[in-house]
């Protein structure tokens, strides 16, 4: 393997990743590193989004993880342009022959077709409906879907069939489909879950540079619920000695807003996030990265991470099991401990198109008006 090494002089402003070292799968591998001759007044630079259109054959994917909550997911995008230093699906942009760094916050893909083609495929005779996950990977709320709307005609779609749903966003932009989703809500068909990591904005900015501001995620919140949406909070990642302290005053300050639910994942740090993780502990926070560190690998039994299902969301030992109390604690105490009822799954129909003809017969494809012939 040939490794070359590249100079970018300055920080990037508002991105999370420090570096773009070349991806997994590449045979030539480049990375950045500080030669000593960069000024120290250096401009930080900026680094400019690029968005392309991806040809996708599917939009549903399946998964058999039994610790995700779920086995059916649409992803409307690949690349996350909030930047969130921790986000597990980094190490997917390695498969695009891209960096999980700064490649990952930058050079995005969306799913023209997106809703044509969860169109067709809900439209199979064969095809069974379970609800289905909205963002499974990257947010789907993303600065980008201001303009391409793709999320949003996802949701049309699946509202025009009675198909439940569950999405996940940290984007105070859910609140511009709010009229689909209070729609759908009535007939108990969607759930959202809004992530809050911090109360921190300064951590905030620093962890999730182009994310919505703690504020904002908790007007989201207030907003959906006094819709009648019913909405989760998740702490995730829940990171010891960073924001793990915050726990408890993120789940009173989401009962405070209307929050039905809460959840939590210990940070992950799989692949190339470990590295990416610590080079931004190293120049964010210094003086508590050995100490993140230490603790996050007495959570992995010794690692930065054990990809085991059934610790992989928690981790293992007594730091985690401190932190599970803690947070089982904090929802009986704040009213987040009861369960929503399950989505409605009977509801899905396959809409006629124009010009068909109407089987009185076939439930799946219509319903029966009740009038006299």
């Amino acid at each position: 393997m040939t490794t070359f090494t590249q100079q970018i002089p300055g920080a990037i402003r508002g991105r999370g990743a420090r570096t773009n070292a070349t991806g997994r799968f590449e045979s030539q591998t480049r990375e950045a590193f500080d030669d000593g001759w960069t000024p120290d007044d250096v401009e930080p630079v900026q680094l400019a989004t690029t968005v392309s259109p991806e040809k996708a054959k599917v939009i549903i994917t399946h998964n058999d993880s039994p610790d995700v909550g779920f086995s059916a997911s649409i992803n409307p995008y690949r690349g996350c342009e909030h930047g969130c230093i921790y986000c597990y699906a980094r190490p997917a942009h390695a498969y695009m022959g891209l960096s999980p760094g700064l490649d990952f916050e930058s050079k995005l893909f969306f799913k023209p077709q997106a809703a044509a083609l969860l169109e067709r495929e809900l439209s199979k005779p064969t095809y069974v409906p379970e609800v289905i996950h909205i963002g499974g990977n990257t947010d789907p709320y993303q600065p980008q879907e201001r303009r391409l709307r793709i999320t949003r005609q996802i949701i049309e779609v699946l509202s025009r069939f009675g198909h439940p749903f569950t999405v996940i966003s940290k984007s105070g932009l859910i609140l511009r489909d709010l009229d689909l989703l209070a729609s759908m809500a009535e007939r108990n068909l969607v759930r959202v879950a809004i992530s809050i990591t911090t109360l921190d904005r300064k951590l905030a900015r620093s962890m999730e540079p182009r994310a919505a501001t703690p504020g904002k995620r908790l007007d989201a919140v207030r907003r959906l619920t006094e819709a009648g949406v019913p909405t989760v909070v998740m702490f995730a990642p829940c990171i010891p000695a960073l924001n793990d302290h915050e726990m408890e005053a993120v789940l009173e300050s989401a009962a405070a807003v209307g929050a039905h639910g809460a959840g939590y994942v210990a940070l992950r740090l799989p692949m190339e996030i470990a590295d990416l993780f610590q080079e931004w502990l190293a120049t964010d926070h210094p003086d508590r990265a050995s100490r993140v560190m230490s603790l996050v690998r007495q959570m992995r039994g010794g690692k930065t991470y054990d990809s085991q299902w059934g610790k992989r969301m928690k981790g293992e030992g007594p730091i985690a099991a401190l932190m599970s109390r803690r947070f089982a604690t904090a929802k009986a105490r704040y009213g987040l401990a009861g369960k929503l009822p399950p989505l409605d799954l009977t509801q899905f129909r396959i809409p006629p198109k124009a010009g068909d003809q109407i089987d009185l017969f076939d439930s799946k494809t219509s319903s029966v008006s009740g009038e006299g012939s």
